[in-house]
């Protein structure tokens, strides 16, 4: 009897799979509008969502990675740091950072992205103790936007519409990451001014941009698609958030979002699949905010470049990892793969490393500035995507995102602290290290490969449902 229930579970399981099939596959069918139309009102959306998310994300690494460039201007004689006291300032951002990232998404869901997500100066301290009490709030008040931000993104748009966006998202980071060195270096001519030190000026301006793109982005940001056709700030007419709807519902059925449960909530963080994509975006951060820390100490006392070139320097290899971010994301999202990009990404890094760290002329080291940079960095949005394609259900997305986010600021920790200052300037022990991470972001991808394969194997003979969505398939 049960052998006979079990054949009718699976042929009705088989049905609705082969039902779902066309409503999957044919994302870009809509009854109202043509393929034309949907990609205007995407590129709204986009302008208002991604582009104004990238900018105060810009900002916001701006605050947190300005380190190494005021270090270059002056910070670290005129505060007399030596020892590890440089990478105790590095250091102490992330605890509060990461300690409170899991209320980001609760927070953006419960009073809205708007108000959460667009609403300090480190230029007036006289002690190192008193930078790392500022360090530590910035920590603290920036913690929530990431994980916010990326689950923000993901509820707007199709898991192969996403990582471009995720990559624009990021990449006008990287921008600001390239930008912040010659802008630094400009800022530098102001030292004496106000009897303040150029590196002082550096955190002042700096913090003053930050305030202005906050505000505008109180009055751009959009919330979240479920509630923007009721919104009295919405853009879109109710026919345009329909077909949002129609799209989401079609890609993934979970537009709308189930009543909160604190105890659903976490318990769906038992998912062993959030635990290995939070690993690679582990691995990848650890190597990414190093660079961001170190590179102009690298360029400064390793390669013996001035102060100015130094902080010049670092805008191109930024400028060609914005370039091959875009680019590999454009085959993740056109050609439906996510993990091969990883591998990519980290083979880049595994063969840049050894050059920055260990070969003696700098132009070799230089090579592998620009390809540990380009890796590094272009496989952040590569695993945001990797992650957001794999997670279906409002709270599981969220929950998701912060520990996804969590083990990323992990990675910026993890950085700090094996970048030691006596190993500067080649810090050799973090470059073995960031190779180390490297290859274990191509293990867990090959691991989660093999097990997403089996399971939709599983899906295709219809004995499996991922996530409670009938034809839903992992993607690797």
């Amino acid at each position: 009897m049960a052998n006979v229930d079990d054949e009718k579970i699976s042929e009705t399981r088989m049905e609705t799979v082969e039902s779902q099939k066309p409503m999957l596959e044919n994302i870009d069918d809509d009854p109202v509008y043509s393929y034309h139309e949907q990609r205007k009102i995407i590129r709204r959306i986009d302008v208002r969502l991604v582009v104004m998310l990238g900018f105060l994300h810009t900002v916001a690494l701006i605050d947190r990675g300005n380190l190494g460039t005021a270090s270059v201007a002056g910070m670290q004689k005129e505060l007399h740091l030596h020892g590890t006291q440089y990478g105790t300032i590095a250091v102490v951002f992330f605890p509060p950072y990461i300690c409170l990232q899991i209320f980001g998404p609760i927070l953006a869901r419960k009073i809205g992205p708007t108000r959460y997500l667009s609403g300090l100066s480190a230029g007036f301290v006289q002690k190192w103790t008193q930078m790392v009490g500022i360090r530590i709030i910035i920590g603290a008040l920036e913690a929530g936007f990431f994980p916010a931000s990326v689950y923000l993104i993901s509820t707007w748009y199709t898991r192969y519409d996403i990582q471009k966006r995720y990559a624009i998202f990021y990449l006008l980071g990287c921008v600001a990451s390239a930008f912040t060195g010659i802008l630094s270096y400009g800022i530098t001519f102001m030292h004496g001014l106000g009897g303040l030190s150029a590196w002082r000026w550096i955190y002042i301006i700096q913090g003053l941009l930050t305030c202005v793109v906050a505000t505008i982005g109180y009055f751009i940001l959009i919330d979240f698609p479920d509630r923007m056709r009721t919104s009295k700030r919405k853009f879109l007419s109710g026919d345009e958030y329909d077909f949002i709807i129609r799209r989401i519902t079609r890609d993934r059925a979970d537009v709308t979002v189930e009543p909160f449960n604190i105890k659903k909530y976490l318990s769906a963080g038992l998912d062993i699949n959030i635990w290995g994509f939070g690993l690679i975006y582990f691995s990848t951060t650890t190597t990414a905010y190093a660079i961001s820390y170190f590179l102009p100490i690298i360029y400064n006392e390793g390669m013996g470049f001035s102060m100015g070139a130094s902080l010049c320097l670092f805008a191109p290899p930024y400028a060609a990892a914005g370039i091959l971010m875009y680019a590999t994301s454009w085959v993740g999202d056109r050609y439906h793969i996510r993990g091969p990009i990883l591998i990519f990404n980290s083979l880049l890094t595994i063969i840049g490393l050894p050059l920055m760290g260990f070969t003696k002329g700098n132009a070799s080291r230089l090579v592998g500035a620009f390809l540990t940079t380009m890796g590094a960095n272009s496989n952040v949005p590569a695993a945001m995507a990797y992650q957001a394609n794999n997670v279906r259900g409002q709270w599981k997305r969220a929950i998701s995102t912060a520990i996804f986010v969590g083990l990323g600021a992990s990675g910026g920790m993890t950085g700090s602290l094996v970048y030691r200052s006596q190993d500067a300037p080649t810090y050799q022990p973090g470059i073995l290290t960031s190779v180390g991470l490297s290859v274990l972001i191509i293990v867990l991808v090959i691991l989660l490969s093999i097990r997403f394969y089996i399971l939709n194997r599983r899906v295709a003979r219809g004995e499996l449902v991922i996530a409670d969505l009938p034809g839903f398939q992992y993607t690797y």
